[in-house]
């Protein structure tokens, strides 16, 4: 265990060793699965936030695994087993799977976040019939019914108690453009497994079969495809930012931070066009990497001005250069 990391659990007062365990467990998940947002995580939450983020964001990819692996039936099963677990947590009894005991506590320490994991776990098994879009107005339905109580999980966690107004409807409108970047950027491996995630309508309105995409097909339709998919997540991701000035200051970098990353990613994926067809494409490490620690040190500025505007040291001149 790294000595960032032990300091982390002493911050959020993690003190068992098999609650630390479970933890690190969470940690580990996270970092295989989402690197990008790993390491966004680490450097831009405070160290008493960030097992319990992480503990939250295993917990959806975990559950989504499940949702996705498998036959109808099975993937059934295991969810339901997986809710009544959760479920039986939160009302006080013992936690056996050792992937859940971590955010069961998060609850504990967090107890807005109940309500929002309530929410999750009804919402979820609307992921397991999923069959495609037909039309625009579907994906719309898939969003408000799947997707953004999933993402509530972590912009509740984020918010604490006093939730701002128009927050729901901020996070809303960033994980529409999250969202269809995702599915725009996964649609080979999303393809390899027997998903198709844009609209028929929006195959039909550039005139793209399915096998067009299965096939990997560059042609005029599917690069315009991807383009129109591409530009309107990015429309939405841009409308999104606002959502980063209604979280509390120390989450600000963050969310910032997840909106830039997802900027670069698609300008990533429009620069490839149609080789997106053949595989994802990354966020440039470098510009990654410098708008990260820009917000890292952005946040420090911002942390430096407010103790010194709290305990009267700072100057108006000081004030007005570090801005949240």
């Amino acid at each position: 265990m790294g000595l960032w990391w032990g300091r982390a659990l002493d911050a959020a007062r993690i003190d068992a060793a098999e609650l630390r365990a479970d933890y690190t467990r969470q940690r580990r998940i996270v970092a295989r699965y989402r690197p990008s947002a790993y390491l966004a995580t680490r450097l831009l939450v405070r160290p008493e936030h960030l097992p319990h983020l992480l503990a939250v964001t295993a917990f959806m990819h975990l559950s989504d695994t499940l949702l996705d692996s498998g036959p109808r039936p099975e993937r059934a099963a295991a969810f339901a087993r997986w809710a009544t677990q959760v479920r039986e947590g939160m009302a006080g009894g013992t936690v056996e799977h050792p992937d859940l005991r971590a955010l069961v506590h998060t609850m504990t320490v967090h107890p807005p976040l109940r309500a929002y994991v309530t929410d999750f776990l009804a919402a979820a098994p609307a992921d397991l019939d999923f069959a495609g879009f037909a039309t625009e107005a579907d994906y719309q339905s898939y969003v408000d019914a799947y997707v953004l109580p999933a993402f509530m999980l972590i912009a509740g966690l984020l918010t604490g108690e006093d939730t701002p107004a128009g927050y729901r409807e901020a996070c809303r409108t960033y994980i529409d453009g999250s969202q269809r970047l995702d599915f725009a950027n996964d649609l080979a491996e999303d393809l390899a497994e027997g998903r198709l995630n844009l609209p028929q309508e929006t195959l039909d309105a550039y005139a793209v079969t399915r096998a067009d995409l299965e096939s990997a097909r560059d042609t005029p339709g599917t690069r315009a495809l991807l383009a129109h998919v591409l530009g309107q997540a990015r429309q939405s991701l841009a409308a999104g930012r606002p959502l980063a000035d209604l979280v509390p200051p120390e989450g600000r970098p963050l969310f910032r931070a997840m909106i830039g990353i997802e900027d670069l990613t698609a300008e990533a994926a429009q620069a490839k066009g149609a080789a997106l067809l053949r595989g994802p494409a990354r966020p440039p490490l470098p510009r990654t990497l410098k708008l990260l620690f820009s917000e890292r040190a952005r946040a420090k500025r911002s942390a430096v001005t407010t103790t010194e505007t709290e305990t009267g040291t700072g100057t108006v001149g000081s004030r007005s250069g570090a801005r949240p």
